[in-house]
């Protein structure tokens, strides 16, 4: 991961209470990052935690069964390189 940061070029605005910008900025004082720094890595924070949270898989019981058979299998040719495909694909949250 490269250690510089590409240039923001895009801009989000926001309203706040005055009591909310107040909280923010104590927070963003106490990490040491300026007000816009915080929200933004806090926001971005947020939203991996949701993206990364779409994960239950929902089925009837013989479904789940046959899934659970399914991932106790030896792992087929096929499916090892479909998982290297998989870890090598970058995500769009990856920094590098």
């Amino acid at each position: 991961m490269s250690k510089q940061q590409a240039t923001a070029d895009v801009n989000i605005h926001l309203r706040a209470r005055p009591q909310d910008r107040v909280l923010i900025d104590r927070a963003a004082e106490l990490v040491g990052a300026n007000r816009s720094q915080f929200m933004l890595a806090s926001a971005i924070k947020e939203a991996k935690a949701v993206l990364l949270d779409q994960t239950s898989v929902y089925m009837d019981a013989p479904t789940f069964r046959k899934t659970l058979d399914w991932m106790d299998a030896p792992v087929t040719p096929e499916e090892a390189e479909g998982m290297k495909r998989l870890m090598a694909a970058r995500t769009n949250w990856s920094r590098d």
